[in-house]
């Protein structure tokens, strides 16, 4: 295993136009993603029953060669070093265009659910501030969640502004990532992007649980014996997150699932299914996860969309496997990335036939969602504008969702906190959902108009 991640990382690590023949690759100015002597990327993931497990990652320099964290129930005085347990972990050597780094991960276990806990990690200089959490309910408690489509291009620049306006609506209790958070050198070196990546979320993600799906992105192109183009996992993923290990194999290290005071998340690996033979396994696992799911609510996230709104085909292979499993299984909402536009769809016969249906008292099935964060876009395609009940073109967005015991309240902002979309899915007592709409009265749908975008520049998205 680090055999292969310090290949992976060589290759991506090669300094600007030192490949023969290619373009260099773009750097941020000066040296701001160095590793250094006190830690960074400090990322919080949730443990499978976050009731009672976290664990955090976190990035040093080559000096820093142990993992290890403090943790302690949180108090409200300056006092948190007195019973403040140290907590080692595993850590794994990288070597990038910003230097050589040690990534580590140290897992939480044992906490006390509904508990607020204070901790921190240590680098060759020394300890970092405390950070804190609170651990999930053991039982259903109502909580907010950030959903972010994929930030990947424009990262600080752009995305930034977007994830902070976010976590400023406040109480996030964790944030879900649809995939591609970084480029992977469109823009910048990788290491760079992943650095961005982190900046734009500052200390939010090291206090709030993150439960990031892979994109296409997160995957490096590899030549193999003979010639023939493949995909692997990139170096930086297993770094990045200490994910829960109860996803399926051939992709325990990117599938994976979560209960969260009552909600199960459901993640996915769309580009393992798509393009390395994996779309079985976890077709099988979907659904025997959901079988055994005894959640109030539950969300399957991923990154290549079902019903696209800017590719000109929906995703064929992922339709006909897992569109069945969330419709049999009663899936509620289905959180999706990819295609750069946004796009929430609620009946495949288009909006017309899902407003008639609505006014008929129907039960609602899935909701199928595909939002964007960061600042490349794509244009609508020509179903766009019949078939999802509501879209956007060349808009970044965030959405929040609510959830209750028997609503789930959902709600999609610009970049700049305009109220842009919202629904409420809301339980019978048949245990149906039924899907009203917001009642807030609604800006124009987003679109470009020729050359002319919706904010009255140039228009940014292209055709996909």
């Amino acid at each position: 295993m680090r055999a292969l991640l310090l290949a992976a990382a060589a290759l991506l690590a090669v300094p600007a136009g030192a490949q023969e023949g290619t373009a260099p690759i773009p750097r941020t100015p000066g040296t701001p993603y160095a590793p250094r002597s006190i830690p960074d990327r400090i990322v919080l993931t949730a443990g499978a029953d976050p009731a009672r497990e976290m664990a955090v990652a976190f990035r040093t320099d080559r000096a820093q060669s142990s993992a290890e964290a403090q943790i302690v129930l949180a108090v409200d005085g300056p006092t948190l070093e007195r019973d403040a347990r140290t907590v080692s972990g595993t850590t794994r050597p990288i070597d990038s265009a910003n230097g050589a780094a040690n990534y580590h991960q140290v897992r939480f276990a044992g906490l006390e659910p509904d508990r607020v806990y204070a901790y921190r990690v240590k680098g060759a200089a020394g300890w970092t501030e405390w950070f804190q959490f609170r651990t999930a309910a053991a039982t259903f408690k109502p909580f907010r969640f950030l959903y972010l489509g994929d930030t990947q291009n424009g990262i600080l620049t752009y995305a930034s502004r977007v994830i902070r306006e976010g976590f400023s609506q406040g109480k996030i209790a964790l944030t879900v990532h649809a995939g591609d958070l970084a480029a992977q050198r469109d823009d910048l070196d990788h290491d760079d992007e992943w650095g961005e990546w982190n900046q734009a979320g500052g200390y939010n993600y090291s206090q709030v649980p993150q439960l990031p799906a892979t994109g296409n992105h997160e995957y490096v192109d590899v030549l193999l014996p003979g010639g023939k183009e493949s995909r692997k996992l990139g170096p930086y993923w297993p770094l990045q997150f200490a994910l829960p290990a109860n996803g399926v194999d051939p992709v325990k290290a990117t599938t994976y699932f979560v209960d969260y005071q009552g909600v199960r998340f459901i993640i996915l690996d769309g580009t393992a299914a798509l393009d390395l033979g994996a779309l079985d396994a976890q077709t099988k696992w979907l659904d025997a996860t959901l079988a055994a799911s005894r959640a109030t609510w539950n969300v399957v996230l991923f990154h290549q969309p079902i019903f696209t709104c800017a590719r000109p085909k929906d995703t064929a292979v992922l339709k006909a496997a897992w569109k069945p499993v969330f419709e049999r299984r009663k899936v509620d909402l289905v959180l999706q990335g990819h295609d750069h536009c946004y796009s929430r769809l609620t009946a495949e016969a288009g909006r017309d036939a899902a407003s008639a249906a609505r006014a008929k008292g129907a039960p609602q099935g899935p909701v199928y969602l595909v939002s964007v964060t960061g600042s490349k876009m794509y244009g609508l395609n020509d179903r766009a504008l019949k078939q999802p009940d509501r879209v956007a073109e060349a808009t970044e967005l965030f959405q929040i969702v609510d959830v209750e015991q028997g609503r789930l309240v959902f709600r999609t902002y610009t970049a700049s906190g305009m109220l842009y979309d919202g629904f409420d899915l809301v339980r019978g007592a048949d245990g149906a959902n039924r899907l009203v709409e917001v009642s807030d009265r609604l800006p124009t749908i987003r679109t470009c108009k020729g050359a002319v975008g919706p904010d009255g520049g140039a228009c940014v998205a292209r055709n996909k």
